[in-house]
């Protein structure tokens, strides 16, 4: 192979590294090591400018040690690499000893009267027309022929690593605002499930807030308890969102919702082949958790199969994905809710006792709204706030019939049916109060049906409460 070929070889060989995706280092290093096989190159060296210091210093080396790279720092003109910074102009030394500028900062050339004659080829590195930093090879002595033609081999190669270093940039700013995003997210999402940001100063509501403050900095398994909109899914959060996981991922799945070898591959995970359908494999909500918190919403609707790999989980935290016998260990904690009576359930057997005992680790009991009354006119100054700002209106008032009636009705559907009732009545609205006419059919209907009963005496103290 001649000249041309070998040096053709030489540049397919470092573009597929280049491309490989690695860190710039060992992009560097591996090309360096390609052509240095070519070139019968000894060290080399890439320094790009140290923003802190205005200097340039080693980022990446092959033949030297990692004392020796760091004692390679020179600022803008200071030796051969600082000269060439600064000019943006190649340099070529035939022989270092007879060079004053090769400074030998990292000692790792050989300049001892006697020692085989070394040349030093140092190239810019350019960003955009900007220099950005040096390549410079140490190797021996041949003649200024070849030097030449090395000169010429590091000089492409020089342009192709200042393209690596301008994608590895893009990429590290990309990076950086990604993780600088993540973190704005997670601590938007902390400062929403903040334990006081959870309304509600009824006794009831008390007792749940003090149990969630006390478990959150535990590892334990918790179960919530109680009826359908009353806020199980936002204890959850705020659990794991003041716990030590809450770096890690907060991950939900509604197990009423697939069927059960729907729901086993999205717990479990697959692999290839597994079944029908499965034609990669695919990791389970376990996995994507591990080291957070997986919230398991509606539990109680559990296939019996299910149940028994969830306490298996439970009590060994290891599992095989669906087709695979490979155990995977995982660090999850686990956030249960139901709407069902889990301990009736139990006793029937349509779900395992030891199944519930292991989730009950720490139960948890949410009121319904009718039971915490005075926490009502507290929620909807909530929602009018958040549905007036999301909708550009200004609902504010609230006559004492209306709020009356809002205290009298049950809210089957608790607090997400007052939320969807006060969010209609502010899209609705056309002033700035809350009339009756804005209010849900049925929660008129249950107004027209009650408007002749007895009053509720603690509808009443609370209505002269909020008027006084």
């Amino acid at each position: 192979m001649n000249r041309h070929e070998q040096e053709l070889d030489t540049l397919v060989q470092i573009s597929q590294i280049l491309s490989g995706g690695l860190e710039l280092g060992d992009v560097f290093q591996r090309a360096m090591s390609v052509l240095g096989q070519s070139l019968k190159i000894e060290r080399a060296a890439l320094t790009l400018e140290d923003p802190a210091t205005e200097q340039l210093r080693i980022v990446a080396a092959v033949g030297m040690s990692p004392q020796e790279q760091q004692r390679g720092r020179y600022a803008a003109g200071e030796g051969v690499s600082g000269r060439v910074y600064q000019t943006g102009e190649p340099a070529v030394v035939p022989d270092i000893t007879k060079q004053p500028d090769f400074l030998n900062r990292t000692r790792s050339a050989d300049t001892e009267p006697g020692a085989q004659r070394q040349s030093y080829l140092c190239v810019p590195v350019f960003n955009g027309t900007e220099p950005a930093g040096t390549i410079g090879i140490l190797k021996p002595f041949t003649d200024d022929e070849s030097l030449l033609a090395d000169m010429r081999m590091i000089t492409i190669f020089a342009g192709m690593i200042a393209q690596t270093i301008r994608i590895h940039q893009q990429m590290r700013l990309e990076r950086d605002q990604w993780v600088e995003e993540k973190q704005q997210l997670t601590d938007d999402l902390r400062a929403r499930y903040r334990f006081d940001n959870i309304i509600g100063t009824s006794p009831a509501m008390v007792d749940v807030l003090g149990t969630i403050a006390q478990v959150a900095s535990s590892r334990a398994t918790c179960l919530l308890l109680g009826e359908t909109g009353c806020g199980k899914e936002l204890v959850a959060k705020a659990i794991h969102y003041n716990s030590p996981r809450r770096d890690k991922p907060l991950i939900r799945v509604n197990c009423g919702a697939l069927s059960p070898q729907l729901l086993e591959s999205e717990l479990f995970g697959h692999v290839k082949g597994a079944f029908t359908g499965a034609v990669k494999d695919k990791i389970g909500r376990f996995e994507a958790a591990d080291g957070g918190t997986l919230f398991l919403d509606e539990v109680g609707t559990l296939d019996p199969q299910l149940q028994v790999k969830l306490l298996r989980v439970l009590q060994e935290r290891e599992f095989e994905r669906v087709g695979d016998h490979t155990t995977v260990k995982t660090d999850v904690r686990i956030i249960a809710a139901t709407n069902l009576d889990l301990e009736e359930e139990s006793r029937t057997g349509t779900f395992r006792d030891d199944l519930y005992y292991r989730l009950s680790v720490v139960s948890i009991h949410l009121p319904p709204l009718r039971s915490r009354r005075e926490d009502i006119p507290m929620l909807i100054d909530h929602f009018l706030k958040r549905f007036n700002d999301e909708n550009a209106r200004a609902v504010k008032k609230i006559s004492r019939d209306v709020m009356a009636v809002l205290l009298r009705y049950p809210w089957p559907g608790n607090v997400r049916e007052l939320e969807n009732a006060v969010e209609r009545a502010v899209v609705m609205s056309i002033g700035d109060e809350m009339s009756m006419e804005l209010l849900p059919l049925q929660v008129r209907l249950f107004a027209e049906q009650t408007r002749s009963d007895t009053a509720d005496e603690t509808v009443e103290a609370l209505c002269a409460k909020l008027a006084g």
